[in-house]
């Protein structure tokens, strides 16, 4: 059995780490809801997923879309729904 200790140092790195997490999670709150709607880069940085899950969420069904010209949109209460209920992870 290894024991490991826990310095000032790593419960500093930690406490950054998750201050910028929470920073990412209520910016992308913000981002949502200052547009109806969002295309498709960021509804990928906002969901965390590559272009091809996104895709996949659109050829399934479980992500609506309206496409003008060669443009995808997503409403932004869908993505948010998505964040909420973890649907895309």
């Amino acid at each position: 059995m290894q024991i490991e200790f826990i310095t000032k140092n790593d419960l500093e790195r930690f406490k950054n780490e998750l201050i910028s997490e929470i920073k990412q999670i209520l910016e992308a709150k913000s981002s949502i809801h200052s547009k109806e709607w969002l295309k498709s880069p960021e509804v990928m940085k906002l969901l965390g997923i590559s272009s091809g899950t996104l895709q996949n969420l659109r050829i399934n069904g479980t992500l609506k879309f309206s496409k003008v010209g060669g443009t995808i949109y997503y409403k932004s209460e869908d993505i948010q729904r998505m964040i909420e209920t973890g649907g895309a992870k």
